[in-house]
C-alpha cells in the first residue's frame, strides 16, 4: 500500500502587531493587537480556513528590558498584551479545526498549574491544545517571582525535565475511561482509574490528583523551542514539536540531525517529533514589489529601537557605547539565551556585518529565517529545506498583521498546494491527528488508592 506523499506543517506565530520590530507602525496594522480579541479571532480564523496546523503564542511574565526610549517605541516585546492561556480559551470558543499552542515558562510555574491549566484548554478546545515548554531567559522576569536573577542556565534546564515529568505524570491522573458518571448507580468516576502520582524530587514535591480528567488528546502536545545543547537533550527527551531559528540550510540540516539523532536513546522515533523552524516571509507578486514591502519596513525602525533589540539579542549588552558603524565586539558569555547570543555573533562574523547592519538584519526576523521574494521563490527555498533534511514544515512569522499572513495565505498556500507540499483539508479534529503524532497511552504511575486500601 503506497503512502501519502509528506507535506509541511505549518504554525502561525502570531506576534501582536506582526514580526518586525517596527511593525506596529505599518499603516496597515492593528496597533492595539495585543489587547484587541477581535484582532486575534480574525487572524486565528483565517489560519484555520488556510488549514495551518496551529497558531502559536509566545509569552515572557515580564517586560523586556527597562530601555524606556525604546520599550516607548516598540509593541514586540511583551510591553502590552494578552496572557496567552486566557488568550487561546477564548479562541477555543471562535474556532474548531486549528491547534492553539502557548507559551508557559518551568522556570517561573508549578507543574499543577501548568497541567491543569492546558488539560482544561484541551477540554475547551476539543483536543487542539500545545504548551510550549520553555526555560526563562527574560531576566526581568526573576524580578517579578522575589528573586534578583534568574538561577544558573543548567539548573533552569534540570528544574524543566522535573517538571515535565511531573506535569506529564499529573495528565496520567485519570484513566481516558474513568468518569462514567451513572446517575442510575450513582457512580460518578470509577475509584480503582484515579492514580495518584506522588512524586518526590529534587525540585518538586506534588502528590496529586489533577482535578481535570484525562486530556482529550492523552497528552495536550509539547512543544520546545530551546537550540543550546541542554535545550536540544530535553527536546528529544520531551518534545513533540521544535521550534527553532536556523538561518541557513547547513544550519537547518544540522539542528535537524543533530536533534533527530537522540531520539533512540529515549525510545522514540524520528516521526514522533516535528521540526518547524521559524521564517519571516515577506511576498509580493513580483520580486521588485516584495522588496518594496521589506524596505517599507526597514524605514519605520527607530536607532533607538533596533540598537536596543540587538542588545538584548547579544545578551543585554549595551551596544550604544560603540560606533554604530564598526564591527560588533566580543560578548561576555550570557545566562540568558545561549543560543539566540551565538546565533547573532555567527551571523555578524560571516557576513562582516556592521552593528547598523546587524540590527537592521534582525529586526524582521531576530535571527530566524528570512525570505523575501514571489510565492515561486520562496516556495523554492521551502521546499528544498523541506527536502532535504531541514525541516518538517515552518513556523510562520508574519512580518506585520494582519497583512503579512494574508500575503502568505493569498499567494504562498496555493503554491503549496499546487506542488503537492500542503494539505488542503484537516486530517483530523485534534492537533496530534494534524500533526501526524500518536496519542500517547495512558501510563499509571502508581496504583489507585482504592487498591492500596483493599490491601
Amino acid at each position: 500500500m503506497a503512502h501519502p506523499p509528506r507535506q509541511m506543517k505549518l504554525g502561525a506565530f502570531l506576534y501582536p502587531t506582526g514580526h518586525h520590530v517596527a511593525a506596529w507602525r505599518h499603516p496597515n496594522a492593528q496597533a492595539d493587537a495585543g489587547v484587541n480579541f477581535a484582532h486575534y479571532a480574525e487572524v486565528a480564523r483565517k489560519a484555520e480556513a488556510a488549514k495551518f496546523d496551529l497558531v502559536f503564542l509566545a509569552d515572557s511574565a515580564g517586560v523586556r528590558g527597562n530601555d524606556l526610549p525604546a520599550l516607548s517605541r516598540t509593541a514586540t516585546r511583551y510591553v502590552a498584551q494578552f496572557e496567552p492561556i486566557t488568550l487561546l480559551s477564548a479562541l477555543s470558543a471562535v474556532t474548531e479545526r486549528i491547534g492553539l499552542v502557548a507559551t508557559a515558562s518551568t522556570t517561573y510555574n508549578e507543574p499543577f498549574h501548568i497541567a491543569r491549566k492546558f488539560a482544561s484548554l484541551d477540554h475547551l478546545s476539543g483536543g487542539r491544545a500545545g504548551w510550549n515548554l520553555v526555560t526563562s531567559s527574560n531576566e526581568a522576569e526573576a524580578q517579578n517571582f522575589s528573586r534578583d536573577a534568574h538561577p544558573a542556565h543548567a539548573d533552569r534546564y534540570e528544574r524543566a525535565r522535573e517538571f515535565a515529568e511531573v506535569v506529564r505524570g499529573l495528565w496520567d491522573t485519570w484513566e481516558d475511561d474513568a468518569f462514567p458518571r451513572d446517575k442510575d448507580s450513582g457512580i460518578y468516576f470509577e475509584p480503582e482509574k484515579l492514580h495518584i502520582l506522588d512524586h518526590k524530587g529534587p525540585h518538586f514535591q506534588v502528590r496529586g490528583p489533577l482535578n481535570v480528567a484525562r486530556p482529550p488528546q492523552g497528552h495536550p502536545v509539547v512543544v520546545q523551542a530551546g537550540a543550546s545543547d541542554a535545550g536540544k537533550e530535553l527536546a528529544a527527551e520531551t518534545a513533540e514539536v521544535i521550534f527553532t531559528a536556523t538561518p541557513t540550510l547547513a544550519e537547518a540540516q544540522a539542528f535537524y540531525g543533530d536533534v533527530k539523532g537522540r531520539l533512540a536513546k529515549y525510545g522514540r522515533s524520528p516521526d514522533d517529533l516535528k521540526i518547524l523552524p521559524g521564517v519571516f516571509p515577506v511576498v509580493g507578486r513580483t520580486e521588485a514589489e516584495a522588496r518594496e514591502k521589506f524596505e517599507q519596513l526597514q524605514a519605520l525602525i527607530h536607532p533607538v529601537v533596533g540598537l536596543s533589540l540587538l542588545s538584548h539579542l547579544s545578551a543585554g549588552v549595551d551596544l550604544s557605547a560603540y560606533p554604530l558603524d564598526g564591527p560588533l565586539p566580543e560578548l561576555p558569555a550570557t545566562n540568558a539565551s545561549k543560543s539566540r547570543q551565538q546565533l547573532v555573533i555567527d551571523l555578524a562574523r560571516r557576513d562582516g556585518l556592521t552593528i547598523r547592519q546587524l540590527y537592521l538584519r534582525v529586526a524582521g526576523a531576530r535571527g530566524h529565517w528570512q525570505v523575501v521574494g514571489t510565492p515561486e521563490q520562496i516556495v523554492d527555498q521551502l521546499e528544498d529545506r523541506f527536502v532535504n533534511g531541514g525541516a518538517d514544515g515552518f513556523n510562520i512569522m508574519p512580518p506585520y498583521l494582519p497583512g503579512g499572513l494574508d500575503d502568505f495565505i493569498e499567494l504562498v498556500i496555493p503554491e503549496l498546494r499546487r506542488r503537492g507540499l500542503f494539505r488542503t483539508e484537516y486530517e483530523g479534529r485534534t492537533l496530534r491527528e494534524n500533526l501526524g503524532l500518536k496519542r500517547p497511552a495512558h501510563r499509571a504511575w502508581s496504583r489507585a488508592p482504592s487498591v492500596q486500601a483493599a490491601e
